[in-house]
């Protein structure tokens, strides 16, 4: 097979540079990265061993086949207008290896079917009532989004990008839902992100408003899925103080800035208060550490793969060999989980059957 002008696209976007950059370390013309990456000219052996060095990738992976890739258009981010294209750009990247990743794992395992529903034709808080309705949710708050969207069938992965410009993304391929967030955020911004991607999966499957617009309509949505109008009026009437939102805020497991503006919406404070709220929120650091902080949440389906390799002596070293990639990008996938693989033993062998991981939520 020949070197790949595409995966090498791939990885230097993934590495955060231009070609300009790229070429610059490599000491050549970035016409060379060009004709390199569109596969009018094939770098000799020598400069594969350089590009292989450069970007931490083995050369065994410049020689596979095309990988899926994420598109800007087919991919929900929010502030896609002030986001650094490099960081949008990377972001991306770790997304196709994503794909490269469950592709291996649905090799092995059988993963729940999604359970989704096209609801573009409801309003943002109509939908989250329907799929709440679908799921048999009821009112009650939601104690761990990831495993409950793991349940319904969403693959979910995590990104460790060290960036504020890239909270998550979401997408369909091969009619299957994939959400991917990033690590770096609280975990109450965590759960919400989640919430949000799961808002454009349902109401943005076909296309739809774009931009602002649609950014809106998923946080609307996150906004009544994550704390369901009657619940939270039958908790908080009226707002009193921030006191009474910070302590109140822990049933929902939502940022205190959240349950202020979704109590604002329902008209449960006056514009005043919430505009004073927003000020203490602000003038307490509560927007970058949350009072009565929760547990970060991680994936079911991961922990459940990696306890059945482990049965299996398959190590994260394993897969990384088998995909070409290295290491840390597997773990950078999946929650920090891969963690646990930890053999010294030769011989691993892979599962001659499929697992079953369908997961139930309580």
């Amino acid at each position: 097979m020949l070197f790949n002008g595409k995966r090498l696209s791939l990885i230097r976007r993934r590495r955060g540079l231009s070609k300009k950059g790229f070429a610059e370390a490599l000491d050549i013309h970035p016409r060379t990265v060009m004709r390199w990456e569109e596969s009018d000219r094939l770098p000799n052996p020598q400069e594969i061993q350089r590009i292989s060095h450069i970007l931490r990738f083995s050369e065994d992976f410049f020689f596979g086949d095309d990988l899926d890739e994420p598109t800007v258009e087919a991919a929900s981010f929010r502030s896609l207008s002030t986001m650094p294209a490099r960081d949008r750009d990377a972001a991306l990247a770790a997304g196709s290896i994503g794909f490269l990743l469950d592709d291996w794992v649905e090799q092995r395992f059988s993963l729940p079917e999604h359970d989704l529903e096209d609801l573009s034709q409801e309003t943002p808080e109509g939908a989250a009532r329907a799929l709440r309705e679908k799921w048999s949710i009821g009112e009650r708050p939601i104690s761990h989004m990831i495993h409950m969207l793991e349940a319904k069938g969403v693959r979910v992965f995590s990104l460790v990008e060290n960036t504020q410009a890239v909270d998550a993304f979401s997408m369909w391929r091969r009619n299957k839902p994939y959400i991917f967030l990033n690590c770096q955020k609280t975990a109450e911004r965590q759960r919400f992100d989640a919430a949000h991607e799961l808002g454009h999966l349902v109401l943005h499957k076909h296309g739809g408003p774009h931009g602002r617009e649609a950014e809106d309509e998923a946080n609307q949505f996150a906004s009544a899925f994550l704390m369901p109008a009657s619940d939270v009026l039958a908790i908080i009437p009226h707002v009193r103080d921030i006191n009474q939102m910070i302590e109140a805020k822990k049933r929902w497991k939502v940022a205190l800035a959240a349950l202020n503006y979704r109590l604002h919406r329902l008209g449960a404070s006056t514009e005043w208060q919430y505009r004073t709220f927003c000020i203490q929120i602000q003038e307490r650091g509560y927007r970058k550490s949350e009072p009565h902080g929760i547990q970060r949440e991680t994936s079911a389906v991961w922990q459940k793969v990696f306890d059945s390799l482990r049965g299996e002596k398959v190590t994260k070293a394993h897969i990384a060999l088998d995909l070409r990639v290295p290491v840390s990008e597997v773990e950078n996938l999946v929650f920090g989980l891969a963690n646990m693989l930890s053999f010294d033993g030769e011989g691993a062998t892979t599962a001659s059957r499929k697992a079953d991981l369908r997961l139930v939520v309580g």
